[in-house]
């Protein structure tokens, strides 16, 4: 009897156990579907990072750049605004971004295999080129490619281009001498809660009838005013 409820005792404990690990698993992945902004965070001060550090990554032409506009008011590019989703026919996870603000319109991310810039495009144009795995770092959640964190920021005439330090050299292979070549991580950040658009408002049913009832008023008046214009005109005939 005794070890009979041990058994049972051990049995339901044992389906709580799994349970708690299955929910907290789904709570641990739960924010990988959900839509994150990436910020910059410079790996080492130098004199670029005044103009770098919490800078926000931006789309703009096929390329990911960072975001080192000063006006709000004028974009830079579109912001990135995506999450992970599995790449269709491999087994790893790929990274997706909206590009507009004006459709529901995702592209993938990926490096371009020949020149290492982070770019994004349709899965036409992803094919051939490295697609992930994406992934983060448990604690920080900063985003990984591959399995480590390699991203750069290149100056290009005005602009920093993000690429992904594939060979461990800073792009000595990929770009001209004396380039500014930046390490960085990117964190991933919850995208700031907007308010929504105003919803035109719908009129309650005490306001139905009152509508309805000012609507008829001009028309009762009117008939009114008719029948005592009559009224005058016979007692005149009269």
């Amino acid at each position: 009897m005794v070890l009979s409820v041990l058994i049972a005792f051990g049995a339901i404990t044992g389906a709580s156990e799994g349970l708690k690990a299955s929910q907290s698993k789904a709570r641990r992945e739960e924010h990988r579907s959900r839509k994150n902004n990436l910020v910059v965070n410079v790996v080492k001060s130098s004199e670029h990072s005044i103009v770098l550090e919490g800078r926000e990554i931006v789309l703009s032409g096929e390329k990911l750049y960072v975001d080192t506009g000063r006006d709000n008011d004028i974009p830079f590019g579109h912001p990135f605004e995506g999450y992970y989703l599995a790449y269709p026919g491999t087994q790893h996870p790929g990274l997706v971004t909206t590009i507009t603000d004006e459709a529901p319109i995702m592209n993938w991310v990926y490096m371009d295999a020949r020149t290492y810039e982070m770019k994004f495009g349709t899965r036409q144009w992803a094919e051939g080129h490295l697609t992930g795995p994406f992934d983060c770092t448990r604690q920080d959640r900063r985003l990984t490619l591959a399995g480590y964190e390699g991203f750069v920021a290149v100056k290009e005439g005005a602009f920093w281009a993000l690429y992904f330090d594939w060979d461990g050299d800073r792009l000595k292979s990929k770009v001209e001498e004396g380039t500014p070549v930046v390490d960085v991580d990117l964190v991933r950040k919850e995208m700031r809660t907007r308010k929504p658009p105003p919803q035109p408002k719908q009129p309650t049913a005490g306001q139905d009838e009152k509508q309805q009832q000012q609507a008829g008023q001009p028309k009762l008046q009117q008939e009114q005013g008719q029948q005592q214009t009559d009224g005058q005109n016979r007692s005149n005939s009269a």
